[in-house]
């Protein structure tokens, strides 16, 4: 600055004159090695360091450079030419460029940093790990804290005091934090307890029919779980509800291999009955029955005779039931079905009689989780039985129609 003033007043010219137009050179001057710093930066440094990423075998730096870390970083040159220089001008101003350019440094470094923790959690997320221990809400929180202790040192430096005076001045305003920052720190808490208990996981399908959601995690973050519903709607959990209200996580099922069916037929109560010499002759025509029903006629004539039950009546004594075969014929059909899975519980089971009949459940496992194969698997398994049940003198309940009673009506 002085080597410029000098030369100008060797020319003869006004010092007041002078001095304006030694700031606007100078301020040329460094604007000029600003700009030509940051082309250096951009278009050759940031280019070479590009094509040396995209030659390495490691993916963490490629996630830096897709964050545009290196981009970012490359504005710190001009703030660091700019201070190095405002010694040149008067100290007014000198202070005034001090303080801008160091203001522009901490914002730069916020941007980098918060740039920097994002590349952080993508690295993380490559690993499998991050499924079942991810790091967003611990990074968000880092976040917090390291913006607001940016903004404390952005103020202390553009009103010229110590950062340390702004700090102790917190403690009076924690109240206030409290408040603002009341979701974030429930959220913290949320997402140690969700973290450490193994609750919830990304991919994992959850229902919570409070909040309308019923579909897979594909986001944890520090204050909410983002959740695709299934008909591809998007449902936002606070993080914290998952810990103070109740849900369902169907991850137990999709690691076991099986989906389970549990559906009833209803019976109607009046269409049971012992079965007749022709039924059972008739039921050892059926694949399923036939070794059934001979080993459970001979136990039963064994036990008859043995225990000299007059058999003129048939409530004496044991005898089989159409009911009775109808469930070891569906136990048999779910034994050599395709679709049903072996090693699970199956059994076919009657529930208590209501006034719509007597419903006999099916309880089984298919073996695929996925959700068109499993409808398809019970869909079909239904559909067979609704068919077969006439063949055993079953009929299944279902209350009146219309047809119905055009029916009475006709007769």
């Amino acid at each position: 600055m002085n080597y410029i003033r000098n030369l100008l007043l060797s020319f003869g010219m006004d010092a007041i004159l002078v001095g304006y137009l030694s700031i606007i050179t100078m301020t040329l001057l460094i604007l000029t090695l600003c700009l030509v710093a940051n082309f250096i930066t951009k278009k050759v440094v940031i280019r070479i360091i590009s094509k040396v990423v995209k030659n390495t075998k490691f993916r963490w730096d490629e996630l830096l450079l897709e964050r545009k870390v290196f981009h970012k970083l490359s504005h710190i040159v001009p703030a660091i030419i700019i201070y190095y220089f405002a010694f040149t001008f008067p100290s007014p101003i000198q202070q005034l460029i001090e303080n801008g350019a160091i203001a522009y440094l901490i914002i730069m470094g916020l941007v980098i940093i918060n740039s920097s923790l994002n590349a952080m959690n993508d690295i993380y997320q490559t690993y499998e790990v991050s499924r079942t221990k991810p790091i967003k809400g611990y990074i968000q929180v880092l976040k917090i804290i390291i913006i607001t202790l940016g903004i404390i040192l952005l103020i202390a430096n553009l009103i010229g005091k110590s950062p340390l005076i702004l700090l102790s001045g917190i403690g009076a305003l924690s109240a206030v934090f409290l408040l603002v920052f009341k979701d974030s720190l429930l959220g913290l808490v949320a997402g140690i307890q969700l973290s450490t208990n193994d609750m919830v996981q990304v991919g994992d399908w959850v229902e919570m029919p409070k909040y309308g959601a019923d579909g897979d995690i594909i986001d944890i973050s520090l204050n909410t779980v983002k959740v695709q519903n299934f008909d591809k709607t998007i449902t936002m959990i606070p993080s914290y509800a998952l810990i103070s209200d109740s849900f369902i996580n169907w991850r137990g099922m999709q690691k076991s291999g099986g989906r389970r069916i549990k559906r009833s037929l209803f019976i109607d109560t009046n269409s049971i009955s012992f079965c007749t010499e022709e039924m059972i002759n008739n039921y050892k025509n059926i694949d399923y029955l036939s070794d059934y029903v001979t080993d459970r006629e001979r136990e039963i004539e064994e036990y008859n005779t043995s225990n000299k039950i007059n058999q003129s009546n048939r409530v004496n004594g044991r005898a089989l039931t159409n009911i009775g075969v109808f469930r070891a014929y569906i136990t048999t059909y779910l034994q050599h079905h395709s679709g049903i899975h072996q090693e699970m519980t199956l059994m076919v089971r009657q529930l208590a009689p209501t006034e719509n009949g007597l419903p006999l459940e099916i309880y089984a496992f298919t073996n695929d989780i996925q959700w068109d194969v499993y409808e398809t698997v019970q869909a079909d398994i239904f559909d067979h039985l609704f068919a077969v049940a006439p063949e055993f003198g079953i009929q299944l309940f279902q209350n009146p129609t219309g047809n119905d009673f055009k029916k009475i009506a006709d007769i």
